[in-house]
């Protein structure tokens, strides 16, 4: 599972994204989440396009640019310091068929 943040510069998206990988890990998941920009978005590049609460505004283009799915990442998001909470945000987003069951 490849995994883009996408904020503003990159920077507040490298916390969420460090945050998610870590906690994807400690439940056992080969995910790789990286953050990055507008720009950093390649159609086919990624399974999932987190987007950063401030570009909400920017959520449309996004989407049609993404190929993939695109979801808008909570305000409150910087808060999740283990990255629990993103990652079962990530996991209600897929497939069933894409998260191991018995994982947390």
């Amino acid at each position: 599972m490849r995994i883009l943040v996408v904020c503003g510069a990159g920077a507040s998206s490298t916390f969420v994204a460090q945050r998610l990988r870590r906690a994807a890990a400690d439940a056992g998941l080969e995910w790789d989440a990286a953050a990055g920009t507008e720009a950093s978005l390649v159609p086919g590049a990624q399974d999932l396009v987190l987007v950063g609460p401030h570009l909400a505004d920017r959520l449309d283009d996004l989407s049609a640019r993404a190929g993939t799915p695109v979801s808008l990442l909570p305000a409150d998001i910087f808060a999740d310091r283990d990255g629990e909470r993103t990652l079962a945000l990530v996991r209600a987003l897929l497939p069933a068929e894409t998260t191991p069951k018995g994982t947390s």
